[in-house]
Parts: C-alpha cells; sequence; structure tokens
C-alpha cells in the first residue's frame, strides 16, 4: 500500500477537469492530502490508479459521506455520476486517509473493514452463507438488495428467498458481541424488536427477521402521529431494567462531544461570526457534559428513522446498538432533537408536521414524567449539538449556513 501522494504519482493523467459537488471548503493542515479529497481530478485519479480507468471519465464526482475527525482520519465517499448516454452506472466508492497510515481507496463491496460485505451481497455465495448461518433453503435463488451503505462503518443488506427474507447487518466484527448485549437489552422493553435469525461473528454478519411497517420519520412527516404514550411505554420498559444488567458499555457521551466540537472548530475556522455561536453553545454545554453520568439502562441514539410503525399501532425498534447503561432523559432529548432538525431544515408539510410532534411529545414527556424542563433543554441541546454533524457529513452547497443555523437552534434551546 502506497501513500496518496505516490499513488497519485502513478495514476494514468486525466486531461478533462472533474467537477466534485457540492464544493467543499475546509482545511485540515495536521492530515496530509485532506484538500485533495475534495478535487474531483485527483479523486478519479486515485481511482484508477486502484481499479483501472473506465471508458471514459464521469462528468461529476458527487460528495455522498464524510467522515471527519480533525488532524486523525478522514473518510469521504464518492459517487462516480456519468451523462445518462454513456450508459455508465454511478460507481460508489471510497478514499480514506489516516494521520501516519497509508492510503486506502476501496468500493463496494470490497470493503477493508467489513469483511462480510462482499460475500453477503454476492448472490452464489450469500446463499451459502444462509444456509450455513441461518437455515437450510430448497431455493436456488437469492435475490439481494442494498438497503444502505456507510463506507468503513456498516452495511444493511435485503436477502429475499421466497416467503423467507432477512435484513442483513454488516459490521465491524468487534461490534457484533456488544450488539448482541444491546439485542437482549431492548428484547425486554415494550417495543417490537426484530428476532435474530443468524450470526456469522468473523465476518461482522446478523441476520434479522423482517417486520412489515412503515418508517416512523416518514409517518410522522405525513402527519400520523404515533400516541406519545406508545414510545414512552416502551422506553420505560427499557428505563426499568436493572442497570447491572447492561454488559455493554456505558454511552460515551462527552466523547461524542468532543468529536462533534473539534469537526465544527475546524470547519468554522474562516467564520467568525459562526465561531461566536459555537463558542456560546460549547460555554453552556460543556459543564453538563463534565457533570453528566449514565443513571438508568437506555436506548442512547433513540430517534424516529430507528424504529417503524405497525399496522397495529405498536412501533418496532430496527437499530439498537447503543442501548446500555444512559439517560432516560437523554433518550427523550435525542429524539425531540432530530424532530427539531427536521421542522427547521425539512419541506415546508413535513416541517410542519415534525415541528407539532415535537411540541405534543415533549409536553407529554414533561407530564408523564415530572422532570424539569431545564434538565429536559439541556440534553436536547446536546444532542442536537451532535446532530449539527450532519451539515458536514452530509455536505451540501449550504453546508455552513446549515451549521450555522443548527448552532444558533442549540443555543435557542438553552435560552
Amino acid at each position: 500500500m502506497m501513500t496518496m501522494t505516490a499513488l497519485t504519482a502513478k495514476a494514468p493523467v486525466v486531461l478533462d477537469a472533474i467537477p466534485i459537488y457540492p464544493q467543499f471548503a475546509i482545511e485540515d493542515g495536521d492530515l496530509d492530502g485532506f484538500s485533495s479529497l475534495f478535487e474531483g481530478g485527483r479523486v478519479w485519479q486515485e481511482y484508477c490508479s486502484r481499479f483501472g480507468e473506465p471508458h471514459g471519465s464521469p462528468y461529476r464526482i458527487r460528495v455522498r459521506q464524510l467522515s471527519h475527525d480533525p488532524g486523525r482520519r478522514a473518510l469521504v465517499s464518492y459517487v462516480a455520476e456519468w451523462q445518462p448516454d454513456d450508459y455508465m452506472p454511478d460507481e460508489q466508492f471510497a478514499l480514506e486517509i489516516r494521520r501516519g497510515r497509508a492510503a486506502s481507496v476501496y468500493r463496494y463491496p470490497e470493503d477493508p473493514h467489513l469483511p462480510g460485505l462482499n460475500e453477503t451481497a454476492s448472490v452464489e455465495p450469500a446463499l451459502r452463507l444462509v444456509n450455513k448461518h441461518v437455515l437450510s433453503v430448497p431455493a436456488r435463488r437469492i435475490r439481494v438488495d442494498k438497503v444502505r451503505y456507510r463506507p468503513g462503518n456498516r452495511a444493511v443488506l435485503r436477502h429475499r428467498l421466497g416467503r423467507a427474507n432477512f435484513y442483513v447487518r454488516i459490521m465491524r466484527p468487534d461490534v457484533v458481541a456488544p450488539l448482541l448485549d444491546a439485542a437482549r437489552l431492548v428484547q425486554r422493553s415494550g417495543f417490537v424488536v426484530p428476532r435474530l435469525a443468524g450470526c456469522w461473528q468473523e465476518g461482522g454478519v446478523l441476520w434479522m427477521s423482517e417486520i412489515p411497517g412503515k418508517n416512523l420519520r416518514g409517518h410522522i412527516r405525513r402527519g400520523h402521529q404515533p400516541p406519545p404514550e406508545t414510545l414512552l411505554d416502551g422506553l420505560e420498559g427499557l428505563w426499568n431494567l436493572p442497570i447491572q444488567d447492561g454488559n455493554t458499555r456505558p454511552f460515551n457521551l462527552a466523547g461524542a462531544y468532543r468529536r462533534a466540537r473539534r469537526a465544527f472548530t475546524k470547519a468554522l475556522e474562516d467564520d467568525e461570526i459562526a465561531r461566536r455561536i459555537l463558542a456560546d453553545a460549547t460555554q453552556a454545554l460543556a459543564p453538563f457534559v463534565k457533570s453528566w453520568r449514565p443513571s438508568h439502562i437506555a436506548h442512547n441514539d433513540f430517534y424516529d428513522d430507528q424504529m417503524l410503525a405497525l399496522p397495529d399501532g405498536r412501533i418496532a425498534l430496527v437499530d439498537f446498538e447503543e442501548a446500555g447503561p444512559g439517560d432516560p432523559m437523554l433518550d427523550v432529548g435525542n429524539f425531540l432533537a432530530h424532530l427539531r432538525w427536521g421542522a427547521h431544515f425539512g419541506r415546508e408539510k413535513e416541517a410542519k408536521a415534525r415541528g407539532a410532534y415535537h411540541s405534543v411529545f415533549r409536553s407529554a414527556a414533561l407530564e408523564r414524567l415530572g422532570w424539569s424542563e431545564r434538565e429536559l433543554a439541556l440534553r436536547e441541546a446536546v444532542c442536537l449539538f451532535r446532530v449539527c454533524t450532519n451539515a458536514i457529513r452530509h455536505p451540501q452547497p449550504d453546508w455552513r449556513r446549515r451549521l450555522g443555523e443548527g448552532l444558533t437552534l442549540v443555543n435557542e434551546i438553552m435560552g
């Protein structure tokens, strides 16, 4: 494996400048090669040096997702897009740089961090794996659908075998055991939880039963408000478990807060107004984060996109890997933070629906649980602070405006 500079030197010359979208101007002088991650021609040269040059060049390279730990690591997911009359499928790939390590380029499904992805995403190996780790099926065919993929982190596929359909979660192998512990906790909550159908631990793969339902985020956007009591009943079933039952690591709020703060500090170096907004937020949040301690078993990443609304009115939790020692008020605060973000940045009708449910859910939680409004506001604020990383993680042309407005919302919550 060569460094990024060496890779570029050996790559084929690309004569035409390839635009990158969106234009993304963040500097990180402590991480060699960082600026090259946002130069279309350089990025395409890296791709061609690893995989060879296809017939022609894409008309643009779109930045799909950025994971940035300033001075330490950056991973960017791209989509190479061709013109329709080129009859070329778009190509998703990733480029990763780390301090003191060689750069790496990889594409779906060959992800070095997810050893089980390549086989579970390919038809014949997937069928063999299902027969070995899940159940013996007479079917000779399997349909594999990609549901979600975050390079270097996780993927979700769907395996269809006639009536037997499974969601397949692919992760780093060291995450499997903590996730299984988290699953055992949430199974004792008041939520419906997918059944574990099979596990290939060395590959970092879990097969989960498919639950028929509608994504709760979309449900709320369309104005279908689930009774807050349904969600709170499910959460209280989790919160009431003895904290000693949690074999998973306690939720690391301080670490999550520090990572977000570092990213914002680097991203806003040249924006004096936004830096002042950030300083106001951190001045209020830092003492709370320093003093925070886990008090109960909790979900620790509770928000609407993690759940399904079932036809009979129940709610299913489909993502629960953070469950363990945490804070009930932080669960509610995180849910409110995501609703507030969507209410501010969403389309008018959807934003109105999410804003209305924010008010309903917040009032129901305070009335039912007798919490301090100030304490809940602090938790919603710190969770929204973390949600603001979406402006960087999923960059848009107006990312800097979105980040500034998100941090302003954080300060408004705290008055």
